[in-house]
């Protein structure tokens, strides 16, 4: 157990902070977050803040699912090398799609 927590630690030493992003289309609106979802960050633009308060909320909720998801998927590969992809995904950690990496810039 030692030396699984240590090759963990290093491997957060290498990726630096994990979080995940997302924000619209336009950028109007931008969300940040730690895995697990809690949000950090929440961006709006003055542009953003034309638009109806329910349609706001609603796309703040929608790109903290989408930026969750990339945390998790951030969480993921930094610690499957080192705790084994079955430990990893029992904390509720999983790789994202092939499909869905356009993200990781």
């Amino acid at each position: 157990m030692d030396e699984a927590g240590e090759r963990a630690r290093a491997q957060f030493e290498r990726s630096g902070p994990i979080t995940g992003r997302a924000q619209t289309g336009d950028g109007a609106i931008a969300v940040e977050v730690v895995p697990g979802g809690k949000l950090k960050n929440v961006k709006l633009t003055p542009y953003a803040l034309r638009s109806a308060p329910e349609v706001i909320a609603q796309q703040i909720v929608e790109l903290a699912n989408q930026a969750t998801r990339r945390a998790g998927d951030r969480m993921y590969r930094t610690l499957a090398p080192a705790l084994g992809d079955g430990q990893i995904r029992s904390m509720g950690y999983e790789p994202l799609p092939d499909d869905e990496d356009d993200y990781r810039r």
